[in-house]
C-alpha cells in the first residue's frame, strides 16, 4: 500500500476485536502481511480467533500473555508485560515487511497508563508510510481520535452478560 492509514475500533460495546480480526483476515485473504499484538488479554483459554488464526500464513501474533482480570497478577508485572510486547512489536516492524499492525487493546493500554500517550504518538508518527494501523479498546483516547483516519465506535445496546448469561466458548471468545 502506498499509504497506510490509522483506525481506530473503540466504544464500550462487544465487537471491536471482532471487527479487527475480519480486517486481518480480509487483508491474509488478499496476501498481505500482519502483525496482531495483543494487550490485557490471558493466553488461557484461548478465543476462537486467535485458535483459528495461528499458523497462518503471513499473520504474527505477538500477546502480552497477561490479563488484568486476573487479582493474582500485580499491576507492576502487567505493565512490565505490556511494555516488553510492545517493544517486540517495534522490533518486529522494523525487521519485517508488514502491511497491516492491529493492537488490540491499545486503548485499554493507554487508559491504564501501561504505555504513554507520547509513546504512542511516537511509534505513529515514525511508522513506515504504507503501514495500516488498528487501535482497538474501549476510551479512545481524544488526542488518538482526532488523529484517526477512520473511527468505528461500537456501543452497548443489549448484552446478555446483563442477563446472567456468561461468555460462551466460540461465541465471546
Amino acid at each position: 500500500m502506498k499509504q497506510g492509514l490509522f483506525q481506530i475500533y473503540t466504544g464500550d460495546g462487544k465487537g471491536k476485536t471482532t471487527a479487527a480480526t475480519g480486517l486481518i483476515v480480509r487483508a491474509l485473504g488478499q496476501g498481505l502481511k500482519v502483525l496482531l499484538v495483543r494487550f490485557l488479554k490471558p493466553e488461557k483459554p484461548q478465543s476462537g480467533e486467535i485458535l483459528f488464526l495461528t499458523n497462518q500464513e503471513g499473520l504474527t501474533i505477538l500477546s502480552a500473555g497477561v490479563g488484568v482480570f486476573n487479582p493474582e497478577v500485580p499491576r507492576a508485572e502487567i505493565e512490565a508485560s505490556v511494555r516488553a510486547t510492545f517493544d517486540r512489536a517495534l522490533s518486529h516492524l522494523a525487521s519485517h515487511p508488514i502491511d497491516l499492525v492491529v493492537f488490540d487493546e491499545m486503548n485499554g493500554v493507554l487508559q491504564r497508563g501501561d504505555l504513554s500517550l507520547e509513546t504512542v504518538l511516537r511509534f505513529l508518527s515514525d511508522r513506515a508510510p504504507g503501514l495500516e494501523v488498528v487501535f482497538t479498546g474501549r476510551d479512545a483516547p481524544e488526542d488518538l481520535v482526532k488523529r484517526a483516519d477512520l473511527v468505528s465506535r461500537i456501543d452497548a445496546v443489549k448484552h446478555p452478560f446483563d442477563r446472567g448469561i456468561p461468555a460462551r466458548s466460540g461465541i465471546d471468545y
